[in-house]
């Protein structure tokens, strides 16, 4: 089975790999980073891995990885949206939009799109941050609303929600979920996530924050479960800003527009 990681040069993404490749999987590693990601698939001990460099800041790129991809694979198994970032500074990407919403969701919406009709199953890395998203389809990047990097992170994750409610819509076995706090880079100039880090036992390794992940990608949660958002291998309610059908498809049609052209 063909399983694509993206953000998998590291932490959940590289952790991802590792469990999947033991369990017969050939994953394909996306990431920035062509020297990492080729660390990780030396690392593994399952089927022999594939790297393909992109970069998320540039949605010509992801165009380009899309084709790859299709050019490459007849059938994708798992499509595993894990790339994200988080920036307490506010940054435009080349394409004019503010680098969480695009590397967060529109890149991960446009590469899902291209991709779809050779996809049996989506997995997309959430967070519980997204509960408190007041995503505005009409306003993706924050340019008329209070700018903040969390505020804003949390309404890529809310967006992660959304667009998992929007392909089951449509019939594809998407599902998203939280991997936890979890002890990688991300997010490691904020203040928050320092506190975080130094509260013991708060967060945890990477190997804990990809197994709902490999849970998803392999077990009958991941079709049966299509539009939910999952924690700890299990399904979660979420508040209706990360469950409403209407909010979705508003950002569905937002979306589609953002990453035109």
């Amino acid at each position: 089975m063909i399983t694509v990681i993206t953000g998998a040069s590291a932490g959940i993404g590289a952790a991802a790999a590792t469990g999947l490749s033991r369990l017969g999987h050939r994953v394909v590693l996306v990431g920035r980073d062509e020297g990492r990601l080729k660390s990780v698939a030396d690392g593994l001990s399952g089927s022999k891995a594939d790297v393909l460099t992109c970069d998320y800041t540039s949605l010509d790129d992801v165009r380009r990885l899309a084709e790859l991809l299709r050019e490459r694979y007849e059938r994708i198994g798992v499509l595993a949206n894990n790339a994200g970032v988080m920036s307490p500074r506010r940054q435009i990407t080349v394409d004019g939009h503010e680098l969480m919403i695009q590397v967060n969701h529109l890149a991960p919406f446009l590469l899902t799109d291209y991709l779809t009709d050779r996809v049996d199953r989506v997995v997309t890395t959430c967070s519980r941050a997204g509960r408190s998203g007041r995503l505005d389809p009409a306003d993706l990047s924050r340019e008329r609303r209070r700018w903040n990097g969390w505020l804003q992170y949390g309404d890529t994750k809310q967006a992660n929600a959304l667009f998992t409610v929007g392909l089951a819509k449509r019939g594809v076995s998407a599902t998203c979920f939280h991997p936890g706090v979890i002890r990688t880079g991300f997010a490691a100039d904020t203040w928050l996530m320092r506190l975080f880090l130094a509260t013991p036992g708060y967060a945890k390794p990477p190997e804990h924050g990809a197994r709902t992940l490999v849970h998803l990608a392999t077990q009958e949660d991941g079709t049966s479960g299509a539009g939910g958002y999952f924690a700890e291998n299990k399904q979660e309610r979420v508040p209706a800003g990360m469950s409403d059908p209407d909010l979705a498809e508003r950002l569905w049609t937002a979306s589609a527009r953002a990453v035109s052209g």
